[in-house]
């Protein structure tokens, strides 16, 4: 009995381990990289989780042609009049006050969100490679003249690679994500599925899901089989020790 007592704790070692490279594995994955701003005082308290909405861009013949659904949280860094000082905002983008307007054409795709009585203007730009049939979100910009600003803000970003699709097809992501724009800002998103080109009707295509939805679903698969894999092991470890030990009993 002391080999299957062995080999139990064994197993469950192997399995603990498993359980813990499987936890810490989903820990490196859904934390988005940090920004490289530079602040000289602490960020303001973190809004919660912004509200997800829906918007449309159409083309000329009154048909959607971009399509995105998500919630939008701005994280950006300015020069504040009232602390007379560099301060860090965190701010959600509200649907309900928010305009979207836009363009696309057969390679690229514009889509404006407008908020704040035009005081805020973020501005999305998405590119199709015709060749491979991929799109990507290629630019992003941001202008803000908020009233605790000591200058109108303006940061962009041309040489981005976020939110990669396949034409007819959308791009889903329900874990957050963190999009790097600039030193003074970067983008918080969440839930947000787009489309910005072969759209039918309005509705979104099939949903292409990205790498951390994936890695959220793998790590229940990952434990359960650990899980099972060490009912399993002791079984047999049982079923062998209990063999061996009938097998040294000898019929007088």
């Amino acid at each position: 009995m002391t080999q299957i007592g062995g080999v139990q704790s064994w197993c469950l070692a192997v399995t603990l381990q498993l359980i813990l490279a499987a936890v810490l594995h989903q820990g490196f994955a859904t934390v988005a990289p940090p920004t490289t701003a530079q602040t000289t005082a602490a960020p303001h308290k973190e809004p919660g989780r912004p509200e997800k909405g829906t918007y449309m861009v159409t083309n000329s013949n009154n048909t959607a042609c971009l399509l995105a659904s998500m919630g939008l949280q701005l994280n950006i860094t300015f020069s504040s009049v009232s602390q007379n000082k560099t301060v860090q905002e965190v701010v959600n983008l509200q649907p309900n006050v928010t305009r979207s307007s836009g363009s696309c054409d057969s390679d690229s795709a514009y889509l404006n969100l407008t908020t704040d009585a035009e005081k805020t203007n973020l501005t999305f730009v998405f590119a199709l490679n015709t060749t491979s049939s991929k799109y990507h979100l290629s630019e992003v910009s941001l202008q803000a003249a908020w009233a605790d600003m000591k200058e109108p803000f303006f940061a962009r970003n041309e040489n981005l690679d976020y939110l990669r699709g396949t034409l007819g097809f959308s791009y889903m992501c329900r874990e957050e994500q963190t999009l790097n724009v600039a030193q003074n800002l970067s983008i918080n998103t969440f839930q947000v599925q787009v489309q910005p080109f072969g759209l039918t009707g309005d509705q979104f295509g099939a949903a292409e899901e990205c790498q951390l939805d994936e890695d959220d679903m793998l790590i229940p698969i990952i434990v359960g089989a650990a899980l099972a894999g060490l009912v399993l092991i002791v079984l047999l470890a049982y079923l062998i020790g209990r063999k061996r030990s009938h097998a040294g009993y000898q019929t007088i």
